[in-house]
């Protein structure tokens, strides 16, 4: 199906959500019709900001809102669509669309097989009526199932459309770019020297794929690393966890811009704990990369004030290797918690791989690890 006949027959005015590979036509029609304009388009932080911000476009407007997301972050959506839009509370109606990752039947990565496996069924059980779009699905099919959202729609009540692989397509072109020349995977690469032994815990996408295929390169062990394949933007709280039970060992948290956005009261926490033997690394590149390259808000903050104000003892910003091998290797002698945001690049190898051991093999690895230091 053509993204423009989906936006079309839906007809609303207002988009605002997570990108997500498999709504990547989405993504791309949006911003190539739109860019990054607030009255039509606005890429959130998480998917439940996005949900509120729907709801505050329709308070203002009364108009019906879509929201576009990964079935991953329905979990972001349980409590806005419970306790704010359902309508026995304010009954506000709004369109999702959803990317359907790890639909049965279909191979996906590891941390999408249950997520797909109930993404039907918790929309459901949200009360969100859903209709799936696959690639058999005719235009006709889809005006027909809006015609009937529009009465759900009207008595307050939610509805989704799920969008299988290969669902929608468009024939535009956009180029996501910025002005930085630091390469994430040799960032990685950098890291992993100075890091030694000490246990690494690296956020969802490609971050963990180049940190894999960098121990590969190097013939290490990948008993070292952590990688957070799903859960995006828990990766510092878990180094946090892992840094206050192993007091004595240095441990390395790999971020991403987008992953801190998406649960940024997670450095509120570090701040408050502070964590002596912890270093925050958040690789930004202003964009959701792994995804397809939408930006994120990152490039327009001030990553470095923030962690200060959230009680970070030390934190820089570095957009060269000379500088990021002097930080590095200063934070891992100095004893207090600190952050190095890195200025990345947009962009990754063509052949990058993906993990070979399993999601299991990899925490049992790591916990056996931990369990000499």
């Amino acid at each position: 199906m053509k993204v423009e006949k989906l936006v079309e027959i839906i007809g609303s005015d207002f988009y605002t959500g997570v990108p997500d590979s498999q709504l990547k036509a989405l993504c791309n029609y949006l911003m190539s019709e739109y860019g990054i304009d607030r009255k039509h388009h606005i890429i959130a932080a998480n998917e439940g900001n996005c949900t509120a911000l729907a709801a505050g476009y329709h308070l203002a407007t009364g108009k019906v809102p879509v929201v576009y997301m990964q079935n991953s972050g329905e979990g972001n959506i349980i409590n806005p669509v419970a306790s704010l839009l359902n309508d026995k509370v304010y009954a506000i109606p709004v369109v999702f669309i959803v990317g359907w990752r790890g639909e049965p039947g279909i191979h996906d990565e590891p941390q999408h097989i249950y997520q797909g496996e109930v993404t039907v069924k918790l929309l459901e059980d949200m009360d969100i009526r859903p209709f799936v779009i696959g690639k058999d699905t005719t235009d006709e099919e889809v005006e027909a199932a809006m015609d009937e959202f529009k009465d759900i729609l009207s008595k307050g009540k939610d509805v989704a459309f799920v969008i299988r692989k290969g669902a929608l397509s468009y024939d535009g072109k956009v180029k996501y770019k910025n002005n930085n020349t630091m390469v994430r995977e040799e960032i990685i690469q950098h890291i992993v020297k100075v890091s030694g032994e000490d246990p690494i815990v690296s956020t969802t996408g490609k971050a963990s794929r180049e940190l894999f295929e960098t121990r590969v390169a190097n013939g290490q062990s990948h008993k070292y690393d952590f990688l957070t394949v799903g859960s995006m933007g828990h990766s510092s709280s878990i180094a946090l966890g892992v840094a206050i039970n192993k007091p004595d060992t240095r441990v390395w948290c790999v971020d991403g811009d987008g992953a801190v956005l998406m649960h940024m009261g997670s450095m509120a926490v570090l701040g408050a704990n502070a964590p002596k033997n912890m270093i925050h690394v958040i690789i930004n590149n202003g964009a959701h990369e792994t995804v397809g390259g939408m930006p994120t808000v990152a490039s327009k903050i001030d990553l470095v004030a923030i962690a200060k104000a959230c009680g970070y003892p030390y934190a820089v910003s570095v957009d060269s290797f000379d500088a990021l091998d002097a930080e590095l290797k200063a934070a891992k002698e100095r004893n207090e918690l600190s952050l190095i945001e890195v200025k990345c690049s947009i962009g990754a190898r063509d052949d990058l791989g993906r993990p070979t051991t399993t999601a299991i093999e990899n925490k049992q690895n790591f916990m056996e690890y931990l369990n000499t230091l």
